[in-house]
């Protein structure tokens, strides 16, 4: 048995909280001395152990209470669904930084996260439908998106991204500098492994649409500051002749 001085200590969790876990029947001790004093055994620990993950995944007390006081609860399954939930918001935070570290090597101040947003993938596939239709490339591209969890996507095109970052860092070169014809070849085949076969044909068409304004042009440019989009495509339409 440990004291509740004992389990803060152990957890790091306040005694003030531990006591209003207590008040509304979240964790109650295994038992209280004669003189008040609370009392916790491993299963209470299990207990909030559990409580302390959920809290960590910003579950509301209310449902956390819900959740562990159930009869059916399954401490294994809840575990699996707390590491998926933890890598997921491990791949978000991932996302965040690399955004972040693209600013300040940029100089830019206005911090705006949107370019991680998996929904651009969405906008990826309308526009492709929208040039391709039933073309075997766009059948290509459904059967690849089709495979990829959220998580897989979000990190795809946080990666995808990365490329106009990195396009962004080269504005002042020559575009048909050999780096920057490098970088386009780093463009295409990753259109390749992640898309669809990626022609020099589409390539070209592809660079006309990112400096064609709209939202690709927008989080290009916010990828790697403003002009990142014309850019990358006169540097596509050198590589494709």
């Amino acid at each position: 048995m440990k004291t509740v001085n004992e389990v803060s200590k152990l957890t790091g969790v306040s005694i003030r909280t531990l006591q209003y876990y207590d008040k509304i029947g979240l964790l109650k001790p295994a038992e209280y001395t004669e003189s008040g004093y609370r009392l916790y055994d491993d299963a209470a620990l299990e207990r909030l152990q559990q409580i302390l993950l959920f809290r960590e995944l910003e579950f509301p007390l209310k449902d956390i209470k819900d959740i562990v006081t159930r009869s059916d609860f399954d401490k294994r399954l809840a575990l699996d669904q707390q590491i998926e939930l933890l890598e997921l918001k491990k791949e978000h935070i991932k996302n965040l930084i690399s955004m972040c570290r693209g600013l300040k090597l940029r100089g830019v101040r206005h911090l705006d996260f949107t370019a991680f947003d998996s929904s651009k993938l969405d906008e990826y596939a309308k526009r492709a439908k929208e040039q391709w239709g039933n073309t075997p490339e766009y059948k290509e591209f459904e059967e690849k998106n089709g495979k990829r969890s959220k998580s897989d996507e979000k990190s795809m095109m946080a990666d995808f991204m990365k490329i106009f970052e990195e396009f962004g860092a080269m504005k002042d070169q020559d575009p048909a500098s050999a780096e920057v014809q490098d970088q386009v070849k780093k463009l295409q085949g990753f259109i390749t492994e992640h898309f669809y076969k990626c022609s020099n044909e589409i390539l070209s068409g592809l660079g006309k649409m990112y400096a064609g304004g709209g939202e690709f042009t927008e989080n290009i440019d916010k990828m790697g500051g403003e002009g990142t989009a014309e850019f990358t495509h006169r540097a596509i339409q050198i590589y494709c002749g």
